[in-house]
């Protein structure tokens, strides 16, 4: 893996995406001349880590550090911002909404470098900067097209071409790196084709009160409820790796319940939730993945000593499905095929029109929910146009953390 400036993911492996638009599967591509030509130079950006830091941070820190004999909270942040589309709205909200304000650790997913649905912004570059946070960026994918659904319709053409996740935090930043995941569907099968898989994001995090370890996460949407768990169970294996500190997890777990594998495995999941009865699935299980659809994935975060529990809205969704949703009924159109949307219609006209889920979660080890506050789901943030800012809601968490308890780990 590597580590640095954002200069490290320059790249020209452009010019080569036609032809690689021209594969159908990621063992073929990786048979041919061409990857033996490009791989290397692929897997060079996909390993890679960008980190950034903040002067201005740094003179807070040292600041803080003049008195650290008292017990500070922690409040963070996990936000999947839909590429950064609408990037301005984001980085107004992350500014000026008292509900994201006094943030120790952003863990953001699904942020673009040089895309053109997202103006071709270092999205995770210019948040940090307008911030004046540190960073860092791990990339995940090079995408080889605009985008699916609506985003492929984006006027002009990609740059860079890179999509990752990222973090970010006021307080010094340690020990970045990556944890690579496997996919659970051929990226270069479908519509969307592209290089790379999932990446969990880590660093240790220096705060006044003592040091944690913060995990930025963004799970697998299109496989099946085992492989998100499995893409679980190795994070929290690399975890149990490292020293043990303070810990705290938390993204979109994309927590469906359904194995989106192909269109087919979706189509007879929601069958199966139709017998199960709409108006149930949409109260009992869509808001509470954790008791039935997806259990096996948290009941192993609890094995490992993790609260979550605690930590979260459970029962309140942070993504939502309305009918009259023109690009979400677009994009969708890209996997599911044209004769299931009258029954799909029918099924969320039974709820009402509109379905929530839950997706983002956090957990942690070592970390407690601070006294006299609760986890939030923000809802809401929209841009000056009253556009949501995002697909998916904002979670926050305020946890205690002790000083004396962790110095022996600085």
């Amino acid at each position: 893996m590597t580590t640095g400036p954002p200069s490290i993911l320059g790249h020209d492996l452009n010019r080569y995406f036609p032809e690689l638009l021209k594969f159908d599967s990621t063992a073929e591509l990786e048979r041919s001349a061409l990857w033996k030509k490009i791989g290397p130079e692929a897997n060079r950006i996909l390993d890679s880590v960008v980190v950034g830091e903040s002067e201005v941070q740094r003179a807070r820190f040292t600041a803080f550090e003049r008195d650290r004999s008292r017990t500070l909270n922690l409040r963070a942040l996990a936000w999947n911002v839909e590429r950064g589309i609408r990037y301005e709205g984001i980085a107004n909200a992350l500014k000026t909404d008292e509900r994201l304000r006094g943030l120790d650790v952003l863990l953001l997913s699904e942020l673009d470098y040089g895309m053109a649905r997202s103006g071709n912004r270092f999205v995770a570059k210019e948040l940090a900067e307008v911030l004046g946070l540190n960073w860092a960026f791990a990339p995940i994918y090079i995408p080889l097209q605009k985008g699916s659904g609506v985003e492929s319709e984006m006027p002009g053409e990609n740059t860079v071409s890179i999509h990752g996740i990222a973090m970010m935090s006021p307080w010094p930043m340690s020990n970045v790196h990556a944890v690579p995941l496997p996919n659970g569907k051929d990226k270069m099968q479908g519509k969307e084709k592209r290089l790379g898989r999932l990446r969990a994001l880590v660093a240790d995090i220096k705060h006044p009160a003592g040091t944690f370890r913060a995990v930025s996460v963004h799970l697998d949407a299109h496989c099946s409820r085992r492989h998100r768990d499995l893409q679980m169970r190795i994070i929290l294996d690399h975890l149990d790796s490292l020293p043990p500190i303070p810990t705290l997890i938390g993204g979109d777990w994309n927590t469906t319940g359904f194995n989106s594998q192909s269109s087919t495995r979706a189509i007879l999941g929601y069958f199966r939730r139709v017998m199960m009865g709409p108006r149930n699935v949409a109260t009992n299980h869509f808001p509470h993945p954790d008791r039935y659809f997806e259990r096996r994935m948290f009941s192993a975060l609890e094995h490992r000593g993790y609260d979550y529990r605690s930590l979260n809205n459970i029962g309140v969704g942070t993504l939502h499905y309305e009918l009259g949703d023109v690009e979400k009924n677009t994009n969708l159109r890209d996997w599911v095929p044209a004769w299931c949307f009258p029954f799909i219609f029918w099924a969320a006209g039974r709820v009402g029109g509109k379905v929530s889920a839950r997706l983002d979660w956090f957990a942690a080890k070592g970390l407690q929910l601070a006294p006299g506050t609760q986890p939030q789901t923000i809802q809401g943030l929209v841009d000056e146009n009253g556009v949501p800012l995002s697909d998916h809601d904002a979670i926050t968490v305020d946890l205690r953390l002790a000083t004396n308890e962790h110095e022996s780990h600085e």
